[in-house]
């Protein structure tokens, strides 16, 4: 069966953010237009972040789909490492504070930036 890879950032046991892939199962539609199940959503927004645009470390919220529409995204994670996304690709973000925790910069979650000469336009996708 087809399927569709699916890039998750999330929090790991130990509380700090990683990268993973999943598989979403391409098993409706017909072979020339393969679907997934259709999920349910909770909303959308779009953001434009303006070139230079860096975050603090943070959490997310509320686990979200994230698309890269315009520009280029860079989330950075507590080990150094980072990934680069750019238009047409995405992220489902699901680094989430661990239940009971108070939220610590040198342990939790990720940052984000906007990279290269162009703003930043993002689409989040809520669950």
């Amino acid at each position: 069966m087809e399927h569709f890879t699916r890039v998750v950032l999330f929090t790991d046991t130990d509380g700090r953010a990683r990268f993973r892939e999943d598989a979403v199962a391409l098993s409706e539609g017909s072979p020339q237009s393969m679907l997934s199940r259709l999920a349910p959503s909770g909303g959308y927004q779009l953001r434009r972040s303006p070139v230079g645009f860096r975050s603090q470390f943070h959490c997310t919220g509320a686990p979200q789909w994230v698309f890269i529409l315009r520009g280029r995204m860079e989330i950075g994670l507590q080990d150094g490492t980072s990934r680069v996304f750019g238009p047409g690709e995405h992220f489902y973000s699901a680094d989430t504070l661990p239940a009971g925790a108070t939220f610590d910069p040198a342990v939790h979650g990720h940052w984000s930036r906007q990279v290269g000469t162009e703003p930043l336009e993002t689409l989040f996708v809520r669950d």
